[in-house]
């Protein structure tokens, strides 16, 4: 009696399955053109846990120290939407950083899923008043 009571046990649990979808196209957020001083280079990717069993987001990194991700805290139950917030620190530059996730999920390999976030920083113009100013030609008439 005992091992039909692990059989039907185990038979119940093999079939649930966490399973993580993000809304992001191609995993993928694109910043555009942005200025430092106009952005808090804060984006976050949305994803859902399509499965029938709760998905624990274990680790999130980032490729390096400039982009700092945020993993959810709790574990995100079937059906409903989770987030993962990324902040960049946009120095003037190209954006093209990689975040690997890692959690339960059934059906991606591994559990492992890689988010990209690209764009441009660009450096806003200054003006320097100490700078000499061009003068406009005159004419002699």
């Amino acid at each position: 009696m005992l091992s039909l009571i692990a059989v039907i046990s185990f038979s119940v649990t093999g079939f649930s399955q966490a399973k993580i979808e993000f809304l992001a196209k191609d995993n993928t957020i694109d910043y555009g053109t942005v200025t430092k001083d106009s952005d808090s280079g804060i984006r976050s990717f949305e994803f859902k846990n399509t499965g029938n069993a709760p998905l624990i987001i274990t680790n999130v990194q980032s490729t390096c120290g400039c982009t700092v991700p945020s993993k959810p805290t709790e574990p995100v139950l079937p059906g409903k939407i989770g987030k993962i917030d990324v902040k960049y620190n946009m120095n003037a530059g190209p954006i093209r950083k990689t975040i690997t996730v890692e959690s339960n999920a059934t059906n991606v390999e591994g559990g492992r899923v890689a988010l990209k976030i690209k764009g441009e920083v660009i450096a806003k113009e200054s003006i320097n008043i100490l700078e000499k100013k061009k003068s406009l030609p005159t004419s002699n008439f």
